[in-house]
């Protein structure tokens, strides 16, 4: 598997499964995210992507979705 980075992004305004579904599909648009995991509950998105994935365009397509990142962390995976 080749090197990938793993964002765990905090993810404040989500309070059903219907919020979790719209913040997984936008980040899942950005160009390069392999896999988005969100869940309203813990207010947390874990998302796959490759390196030049940048925490900005994970943060503005939360963004757009209505919704707002409190907080972002990262690590090399793979």
């Amino acid at each position: 598997m080749a090197q990938r980075t793993e964002w765990t992004l905090d993810v404040t305004g989500m309070s059903c499964m219907h919020c979790a579904r719209a913040v997984d599909e936008a980040l899942r648009e950005v160009p390069g995210v392999v896999e988005s995991t969100t869940k309203h509950a813990e207010g947390r998105a874990v998302v796959v992507a490759e390196p030049s994935v940048a925490s900005a365009a994970l943060i503005a397509a939360v963004e757009r979705a209505g919704y707002r990142v409190a907080g972002a962390t990262s690590r090399t995976i793979g």
